[in-house]
C-alpha cells in the first residue's frame, strides 16, 4: 500500500454504501469511522502507517475502502525528526486519502499530547499527536509551543527531566551536570541562578510529574518556540 501525493485524491467509483464498521482481516477488531488505524506500507522495511478513518464504504462486489487523513511521522515532514520528537510522535496531516480496508493491520490510540504524558504504561498501541500539519507547506499548527531548560527546547517526553523548587523550569540532567541515574535518586532540585536566591520557597507538595501536568506559568523562564 502506498500513499498517494498530498492534494492528488483517488478517484472514487460511484455505487458505493456506507459502512457502519469493518472488521480487520484475520481478527474480530472492528474498525469505525473515528478510529485509528495501523496500515501496511509499501515497504516491508518501514514502520505501519498511521491513519484515522473518516469514513468505511463498500462496492457491489463488497470491495471495501476506507477514506482517511494521515498521521505523518516525524522523518516524513518536510523538516525532519529533531531532538525533541518522541519517538511514538505523530502529526496530524491535511492529507486525505482512499484506500483499501485490506491494507489495514490493526488498530492504534493516538493521544492528545497531555493525556500520553500520563500513561502509566505505554504499548505498542499508543501514540500521540500535539501538532497538525501541512503537508504541501510544511507549516505546523499552533507554530510556537512552551520550551524548557537551558537549551530552549519543547519538551520530549522520552527524556527525564528535572523541576527547579524555585523557579518551576524543568532542566535536563545533562545540561545541569548531572547524569540520569543522579537525577532519579533526587528529592529535591533548585537550579543554579535559583540556589544564589534567599527567597526561594520550598514546594510542599513535590515535583510535577512532567511538564505538561506542570500548572505554573513562570513567563520569565517559559518562552514560545
Amino acid at each position: 500500500m502506498a500513499k498517494t501525493r498530498p492534494g492528488v485524491p483517488s478517484k472514487i467509483k460511484t455505487g458505493r454504501k456506507e459502512l457502519d464498521s469493518y472488521t480487520i482481516k484475520g481478527t474480530n477488531k472492528l474498525v469505525r469511522a473515528g478510529d485509528c488505524v495501523l496500515m501496511r506500507p509499501s515497504d516491508a522495511g518501514k514502520p505501519p502507517y498511521v491513519a484515522r478513518v473518516e469514513k468505511i464504504e463498500a462496492d457491489a462486489r463488497n470491495n471495501v475502502k476506507v477514506h482517511c487523513r494521515w498521521y505523518y511521522r516525524p522523518e516524513e515532514s518536510l523538516g525532519g525528526r529533531r531532538q525533541f520528537h518522541g519517538a511514538k510522535e505523530l502529526f496530524l496531516s491535511d492529507h486525505f486519502d482512499v484506500q483499501s480496508a485490506h491494507t489495514i493491520e490493526g488498530k492504534c490510540i493516538v493521544h492528545t499530547f497531555k493525556n500520553y504524558t500520563r500513561l502509566e504504561n505505554v504499548g505498542a498501541e499508543d501514540y500521540y499527536c500535539r501538532f497538525e500539519y501541512k503537508a504541501a507547506t510544511g507549516a505546523f499548527t499552533p507554530d510556537r509551543v512552551a520550551v524548557y531548560c537551558k537549551c530552549e527546547m519543547p519538551y520530549n517526553p522520552d527524556d527525564l527531566m528535572v523541576q527547579c523548587e524555585g523557579c518551576k523550569d524543568w532542566y535536563h540532567p545533562a545540561c545541569v551536570g548531572m547524569t540520569i541515574e543522579e537525577a532519579k535518586k533526587l528529592d529535591h532540585f533548585v537550579c543554579a541562578e535559583c540556589s544564589s536566591d534567599d527567597d526561594v520557597k520550598k514546594s510542599q507538595n513535590g515535583f510535577s510529574a512532567s511538564p505538561a501536568d506542570d500548572v505554573v506559568k513562570v513567563e520569565t523562564k517559559r518562552r514560545k518556540r
